[in-house]
């Protein structure tokens, strides 16, 4: 473990000397790749038996959505938790309070969405101090993170944070980059840019892959793509996750302040001890979510609005809906009957295929 954290901080120091122009960008891709396999490493320690694992913190996942909150210690994660869902974590002035995850859970708009509260992440995290990296780990898992950062310091730990998630493959806020990587058996690099490249060509690209051991590949670059989105292309294990940035104890601060520090991009000012700003912050969580609502219809009875079935955006077609109900439905059925804004006439005959959206309401007819 020390040996990998010498490894990478003689890379980092040898990344920080060396100056960026064209002729080292070959340099610093082989580099970075190397940064982030040793990071890999990190994440996952190669096993020790059965004893040496330390303690897990994974909840079983419940509800519709999953939300991590990460934070330093007393940045108020578990009084948002208690008042929020009315979990009672324990709360207290002084550090470390959380040692474990503990789990909630609140329905808003008629789904019901996991909160985790994590253990405080100290600096470092990244790199195996404290219980940081079962805590990302958890964070891994989520659809949502919340940062909750005090609002006396917001800048200082919102970056700390963010460096301690990116050493984990976690990205904020950013979707996938739009390569397409495929390794073959013979044939060389083969590399064809859509776009015009501004950083990578194909000797960087070339070195970068050596450090892989990959001679044989197919890439299109559909986006201009820097050194690091092709490595987290190559690595295949990031996770792209939306993030809001909560800036917690808005009561110590004037308003004139509180101005300055709202323009962050994705924040919501909050004060979790006097329970301000709580519906803003619960409209943002569901923008953000991006879950579709499709309301049941029993044959010949109104439609159930009360409970309705809850995908995730990128998963709600037809199939999708009758797969969450149970998985027997889909080999019943004949075809969906569908009113809503996902339809040209009300209602609708579709087949399995069809992409449903947001509050439509979907009758099964299932074959005789």
């Amino acid at each position: 473990m020390g040996d990998i954290l010498k490894k990478i901080e003689d890379i980092e120091s040898e990344m920080a000397r060396t100056q960026k122009n064209k002729a080292t960008a070959g340099h610093l891709g082989m580099l970075k790749a190397k940064l982030a396999k040793l990071r890999r490493e990190l994440i996952t320690p190669k096993s020790q038996g059965g004893s040496a694992g330390q303690d897990s913190f994974e909840v079983a996942k419940t509800g519709d959505s999953r939300i991590g909150f990460v934070g330093f210690p007393s940045v108020g994660k578990s009084t948002l938790l208690s008042n929020l869902a009315g979990v009672y974590s324990e709360v207290a002035a002084y550090e470390f309070t959380t040692l474990t995850t503990v789990p909630g859970c609140i329905k808003y708009k008629g789904a019901k969405i996991q909160l985790l509260d994590l253990p405080g992440i100290i600096e470092g995290a990244k790199d195996g101090k404290g219980r940081g990296r079962q805590v990302i780990a958890v964070a891994r898992t989520a659809n949502l993170i919340f940062i909750v950062l005090d609002v006396l310091k917001p800048l200082g730990h919102k970056n700390l944070i963010e460096k301690e998630l990116e050493g984990f493959g976690i990205r904020l806020n950013k979707d996938p980059p739009n390569i397409l990587f495929k390794k073959k058996e013979k044939g060389g690099i083969n590399m064809q840019t859509m776009v015009p490249q501004s950083e990578l060509d194909l000797d960087t690209v070339k070195t970068i892959l050596a450090e892989y051991r990959i001679c044989n590949a197919d890439i299109v670059f559909r986006c201009d793509a820097t050194a690091d989105d092709f490595i987290d292309v190559v690595e295949g294990n990031r996770t792209y996750i939306p993030c809001i940035y909560l800036l917690n104890k808005i009561d110590q601060i004037s308003i004139e302040e509180l101005d300055i520090i709202c323009r962050i991009p994705h924040c919501v000012p909050i004060s979790a001890h006097n329970k301000w700003n709580y519906d803003a912050l619960l409209e943002k969580m569901w923008e953000y979510l991006r879950l579709v609502r499709i309301y049941t219809k029993p044959k010949g009875q109104l439609p159930d609005y009360e409970s309705p079935v809850v995908l995730q955006t990128h998963k709600c077609t037809v199939e999708d809906f009758c797969n969450k109900i149970h998985r027997t439905i889909i080999k019943e059925l004949k075809y969906a009957l569908v009113w809503g804004s996902s339809v040209k006439h009300q209602p609708q005959r579709v087949g399995k295929d069809h992409v449903l959206e947001d509050e439509d309401v979907v009758q099964i007819v299932k074959k005789v």
